[in-house]
């Protein structure tokens, strides 16, 4: 028998996209308690963020008139930054997230891995979109995937047959998380490589995480050296990032998962969006911005959370608005038009939880940042 000590309970990794509400939000500022994971490291000077005068939008749903803190309430936000012309006019926390907090990006990530492909785009690592993936990962060759090039992985076209059911615990996508949770090595790919072909590359959208794992494997591999590091001196470091981040690892000290669970701060991911909107600073390839939010894909924006229409290069489109977007609600929005960024971060109930919750998260979601985008014109 041992002495009774202090104990912490942390939920089961495996159950991260199953949780309920009561443990929502606990874990999405623990995900580094829950996985392995590798640092993104600051540097030594922070860019600051000047403060503008603060923006107080309302909003409409049926019939009735909400501000922020019942949009904070009803859309179980727990952060939520604007940033307009490079001022902060909005920042809000909630359920526990404080500004050092490390909350999980859930897919967000994908978005900003893919713009590390782009880092490696600019550098010379990947030649060019139009590679082969199994060039740079071997161990894929054979597999579904062997036929598929880096840009049908960053477009969600792979053509693999995929299952996003995350009700589902045999689903593939729940299959992958178990596999995290557990910390198994090679686990993922070894999932991906038992996937069936399903469509010719490059010529159907299908939301797969398992593509933007692959995608980070890809750029491991191609750049030499982890995401993480990579993410560190191409971009965090450099573009004074304030905190240290984090991207969670498929197992202790292997490969990072380059589509999910990485943990950053409300106003570092602010940062991100403002070093996309102003070019890239070099990092990136001329037009980039621009090439990443061309439609590859035209969606039926009732088929999905965001109410998209389009998808680029791991980015959701709307009328002129390209988005990072996470399960539960968590979303970095950029408007290069309005010269506006938003992101928001949230623990919103997931299904059958959702089913008791009467609030339309995306309709209120829309109505809230369509009179942010007003109130600041």
């Amino acid at each position: 028998m041992s002495e009774a000590k202090p104990q912490f309970h942390i939920p089961a990794g495996g159950e991260f996209l199953l949780l309920p509400p009561t443990q929502q939000a606990f874990a999405y500022r623990n995900v580094d308690r829950m996985f392995a994971t590798r640092a993104v490291t600051r540097g030594p000077k922070v860019r600051e963020l000047p403060r503008g005068t603060e923006v107080a939008p309302r909003y409409v749903v049926d019939g009735v008139e909400h501000g922020v803190d019942a949009y904070i309430d009803r859309a179980c936000v727990s952060g939520i930054l604007a940033i307009k012309r490079g001022r902060i006019v909005l920042e809000r926390y909630a359920l526990g997230l404080e500004e050092a907090t490390r909350w999980s990006t859930m897919s967000m990530v994908k978005s900003l891995t893919s713009t590390l492909i782009g880092a490696a785009l600019q550098d010379g690592a990947i030649a060019s979109l139009d590679d082969k993936v199994s060039s740079y990962v071997p161990t894929v060759r054979g597999s579904a995937y062997d036929a598929v090039a880096v840009r049908d992985l960053l477009t969600m076209s792979s053509g693999v047959a995929w299952s996003e059911d995350y009700t589902d615990r045999h689903s593939h996508v729940n299959r992958y998380s178990q596999s995290l949770g557990d910390k198994v090595p090679g686990g993922v790919l070894k999932l991906l490589g038992e996937l069936k072909p399903e469509h010719t590359p490059g010529t159907r959208f299908l939301y797969n995480t398992g593509d933007t794992y692959l995608l980070g494997c890809l750029l491991s591999a191609a750049v030499g050296t982890t995401i993480a590091d990579y993410m560190t001196r191409r971009i965090w470091t450099p573009q004074g990032m304030e905190f240290d981040a984090f991207y969670t690892l498929e197992s202790d000290g292997g490969q990072e998962i380059g589509g999910s669970r990485a943990g950053m701060t409300l106003r570092d991911l602010g940062r991100f969006g403002l070093f996309l909107l102003e070019g890239g600073h070099g990092v990136l390839p001329e037009g980039w911005l621009a090439e990443a939010s061309r439609p590859a894909f035209t969606l039926n924006p009732t088929e999905n959370s965001f109410g998209a229409t389009g998808y680029g290069y791991s980015w959701w489109l709307q009328d002129g608005v390209m988005a990072a977007v996470g399960f539960a609600g968590q979303s970095l929005c950029l408007d290069p038009a309005e010269e506006l960024v938003v992101v928001t971060l949230s623990a919103r109930p997931q299904p059958p939880y959702a089913a008791a919750y009467t609030v339309d998260m995306k309709a209120e979601r829309a109505a809230f940042h369509a009179a942010l985008t007003a109130a600041l014109r």
